[in-house]
């Protein structure tokens, strides 16, 4: 049997173990929820002011000064369009040149016949025989 003394600081041992643990509970329940109760006020005053919110509506005018109007450009002249009968009647009244005619109409020789520089030329037999 145990003797009384054994038991009693036994017993204090065992209410000093749970005293200890109910104060780390204890302070862990105390501190946990005013956490999320802050976490939740935050979040509260967020949605809140996010409802409340009205954004200024956006009208015609707003854009004035900031943007620039747009205009088309002039469409230029075209150089060909501006003289297109008397370009025409100079073009009919042109003299056709030929090549090869105007050396026979100026009085002078024709050119000479150029020769064909594809034909393979004939190798002496007697520079194969030495």
């Amino acid at each position: 049997m145990l003797s009384p003394l054994t038991r009693a600081s036994s017993a204090r041992k065992a209410i000093a173990t749970v005293s200890r643990l109910a104060g780390r509970n204890a302070a862990r329940t105390f501190i946990a929820p005013t956490v999320s109760r802050r976490a939740d006020f935050v979040q509260e005053l967020y949605l809140k002011e996010l409802k409340s919110y009205k954004p200024t509506p956006i009208k015609d005018s707003d854009s004035v000064g900031q943007v620039a109007t747009f205009s088309l450009p002039k469409i230029p002249k075209s150089p060909e369009e501006a003289d297109l009968a008397s370009s025409l009647k100079e073009y009919e009244t042109m003299a056709v040149e030929v090549e090869g005619q105007e050396a026979s109409e100026a009085g002078k020789p024709a050119a000479a016949v150029v020769e064909d520089w594809l034909v393979e030329e004939e190798e002496d037999d007697a520079a194969h025989a030495h």
